[in-house]
C-alpha cells in the first residue's frame, strides 16, 4: 500500500467532486499525506481525464492534478452505490462534493443523513453559486465565477476588452480556500467542545471575490469603480512590465518609497526620486505614464541579464517574465525542489511541479501521478469496508463499481 509523508498522515478524504475546484483541495491535502480517495463514475471517470494535452492517450491534467490520490469507481446513481458511499463516509474525516445544490439530498446523502452516520465528518460542498441564494440552482463554471467576482472587469488594458485568465483561476483559488477551510473545520472538531464536524459551503465566485480586497469598500465610500489599467497597479507606482534591449520582458515593482529611492540609485538616476513628479506615491500615480516612459527608456537600452545584474544587488525588485522552459532551467526552482521527476507507468519519467509550501518537520511528498480509473478498488473496499475479493468482484459484475 502506498504510504505518504506529511502532516496529514492518517486523515481520510473522500473526493466526489469533478474537474478542478474540489480536486485542487484534495490535491493539496494529498500532497501532505492525506489519504485521498477519488470516487469516480464507472466506465467514464472524472471528466478531467478528457482534458488535453495527452501522452499515450493519458491526460497530463489528470496525471498532475490527481497525483497521490487513489481512484475507486462507484455508481452513485444506484441504491447500492449510495449505500456503499454511506459506509465509506462513515470512515472518512472529510467528504468533498461538487454536485448542484440539492442533488446529494435527493440521493439521501445530504449532511443530515451523512453526519448522522459520522458526526465528526467535515463536508466540503462546491457549487457555482453556493447552497443558498437566488442563483443557487444555476449551473456554474469557473469562467462565470471569474466574470462575476469582479476580477475580469479589472483585467486587461483600458482600450481593450476584459481578459479571462489563461488558467482555471476561480476553480484553483476555490480549491485553496477549500483545503484551508476543511482544515479549519477539522481543527474546530478536534479542539472544540462537541467534537463534531460541520458543512463548508464554497461557491466558485466568492473566494476570488474575497481576494479583490478593497474594491467594494472603495466604491461604497468613494464611488471608485475599479477599471482596467493594463499592467499598472492602480494604487501604487511604479509596477509594470517593460521590454528590455534584447527583446525580453522584465517585471518591476517599486511601490514603496524606500524601494523606489533604491531603484533610482541603482539605475544611476538619483534625480528621479527628487523629481517633484515622482517624489511620493501620490505624485507617481498622477504621473504614471511619464514614469513608465522613464523606466521603459532605461530598461530598453539594456539586455535583461545586464538589468538584473545591475539592479538586484542594489535592492531593485525586478524579475524576468518566465515561460515553462525558463522555469525548468532556473537554478532557484531546482534548488527549492519546485520541479520534481517521477517514474509513471503510463508516462515514463516525467517532470511536474513539486510540493508547496515547504514544511520543516513534516514535508509533503509526491508518491505517484494520477491513478488509472478504479486502480484502488480492491485496496479501498477491502481496507475501509472489510470486503473480501469475491464481494468486490460481485460489485463489479453488477455495475455498482
Amino acid at each position: 500500500m502506498i504510504e505518504a509523508n506529511g502532516p496529514l498522515m492518517g486523515l481520510k478524504i473522500l473526493d466526489l467532486s469533478t474537474i478542478v475546484a474540489g480536486g485542487t483541495a484534495s490535491s493539496l491535502m494529498a500532497d501532505f499525506g492525506g489519504e485521498v480517495v477519488k470516487v469516480e463514475r464507472p466506465g467514464t471517470g472524472d471528466p478531467l481525464r478528457n482534458w488535453g494535452p495527452f501522452v499515450n492517450g493519458v491526460s497530463l491534467w489528470w496525471k498532475t492534478h490527481s497525483r497521490n490520490k487513489k481512484s475507486i469507481t462507484l455508481n452513485l446513481g444506484s441504491p447500492d452505490g449510495r449505500d456503499i458511499l454511506k459506509h465509506l463516509a462513515a470512515k472518512a474525516d472529510v467528504l468533498i462534493e461538487g454536485f448542484r445544490p440539492g442533488v446529494m439530498e435527493r440521493w439521501g446523502l445530504g449532511p443530515d443523513a451523512i453526519q448522522a452516520l459520522n458526526p465528526g465528518l467535515v463536508m466540503l460542498r462546491y457549487s457555482g453559486f453556493g447552497q443558498t441564494g437566488p442563483y443557487k440552482d444555476r449551473p456554474g463554471f469557473g469562467t462565470i465565477a471569474e466574470c462575476m467576482s469582479g476580477y475580469v472587469a479589472m483585467t486587461g488594458f483600458q482600450d481593450s476588452p476584459p481578459v479571462l485568465p489563461p488558467v482555471p483561476l476561480a476553480d484553483e483559488i476555490a480549491g485553496v480556500f477549500g483545503a484551508m477551510s476543511a482544515m479549519m473545520a477539522l481543527y474546530h472538531r478536534d479542539t472544540g467542545l462537541d467534537g463534531k464536524g460541520q458543512v463548508v459551503d464554497l461557491s466558485l465566485f466568492e473566494p476570488l471575490f474575497r481576494l479583490c480586497i478593497p474594491h467594494v469598500t472603495m466604491y461604497d465610500l468613494l464611488g471608485i469603480n475599479r477599471e482596467r489599467v493594463g499592467n499598472d497597479f492602480p494604487d501604487a507606482a511604479p509596477r509594470n512590465l517593460y521590454r528590455t534591449g534584447d527583446e525580453k520582458w522584465v517585471g518591476l515593482s517599486a511601490t514603496s518609497q524606500n524601494t523606489f529611492e533604491n531603484l533610482a540609485q541603482a539605475m544611476g538616476m538619483p534625480d528621479l526620486a527628487d523629481n517633484p513628479k515622482f517624489k511620493d506615491n501620490a505624485a507617481r500615480l498622477e504621473n504614471r505614464e511619464a514614469l513608465n516612459e522613464e523606466l521603459g527608456a532605461w530598461l530598453g537600452q539594456r539586455h535583461l541579464r545586464e538589468t538584473m545584474e545591475q539592479l538586484i544587488p542594489a535592492g531593485g525588485v525586478v524579475g524576468p517574465v518566465y515561460d515553462a522552459a525558463q522555469i525548468l532551467a532556473d537554478p532557484h526552482y531546482q534548488a527549492r525542489d519546485d520541479i520534481i521527476e517521477i517514474d509513471d507507468p503510463e508516462l515514463g519519467h516525467t517532470k511536474m511541479l513539486g510540493v508547496v509550501p515547504k514544511f520543516s518537520k513534516t514535508p509533503g511528498e509526491v508518491k505517484h501521478a494520477g491513478p488509472t480509473l478504479g486502480e484502488h478498488n480492491n485496496l479501498i473496499y477491502r481496507t475501509w469496508l472489510d470486503m473480501n475479493e469475491s464481494q468486490v468482484t460481485e460489485l463489479e459484475t453488477r455495475g455498482t463499481i
